[in-house]
């Protein structure tokens, strides 16, 4: 039987990733690899410059990614990541690049030591993909987070990162996903809809093993 031990969950920036993920880790007592936010020397630089700062933070979620995904490798453990390694490149930077916020010979490199790490990885077990298409309720979660740099968020660039993320859900190996639509629906102020994500999750994982 295979042992599952790799889950990611992805999502756009407010989605509630890191939110339900802490859910998910305390119900079935997985271990929980969170993003890199609190000791980010360049999120706030980023949101205050995006051009001048686009280059520096991709490259430090891209190293922060690997060193967790190694770390995975050697868990016994089932672990859930906040965010794919994967999105870091087909979401974040390619919307970056493709926006003329990241220059061409920077995507260049970022690209080639993707690729070069993709050379030592394997995909997660399992991918859990938040889908938000509504914006304006992303938008009252950043606000409700107050994190000082996030509130020059532009909200074009969130639909964006959707419109992306949609596009990249779809090259992603599809026995591989699960699909949490919360467009509508609320896990935190609806405990009936939290309860029907354990049963998704555990429905999935049963499926893979």
């Amino acid at each position: 039987m295979k042992k599952i031990n790799h889950i990611v969950i992805s999502g756009n920036i407010g989605v509630g990733k890191t939110t339900l993920s802490e859910k998910i880790s305390k119900k079935f007592n997985w271990e929980l690899q969170l993003e890199e936010v609190k000791d980010n020397p360049y999120l706030d630089d980023f949101y205050k410059s995006m051009k001048d700062w686009s280059f520096h933070l991709q490259i430090f979620f891209l190293n922060s990614r690997f060193n967790q995904i190694q770390k995975i490798s050697e868990s016994n453990n089932v672990v859930i990541q906040d965010r794919s390694i994967y999105e870091d490149y087909e979401v974040f930077t390619k919307t970056l690049y493709d926006s003329g916020v990241l220059m061409e010979r920077e995507f260049n490199n970022y690209k080639k030591l993707y690729n070069t790490i993709l050379k030592y990885i394997n995909e997660p077990d399992l991918l859990i993909y938040l889908r938000n298409l509504n914006i304006d309720k992303i938008i009252s979660n950043i606000d409700k987070r107050s994190r000082k740099f996030e509130k020059s968020i532009d909200k074009e660039y969130l639909k964006k990162l959707n419109i992306y993320y949609e596009n990249w859900i779809k090259k992603h190996t599809q026995e591989k996903i699960l699909t949490i639509d919360l467009s509508e629906d609320d896990f935190i102020e609806d405990p009936k809809f939290l309860k029907k994500i354990y049963s998704m999750i555990e429905k999935k994982i049963n499926e893979l093993t």
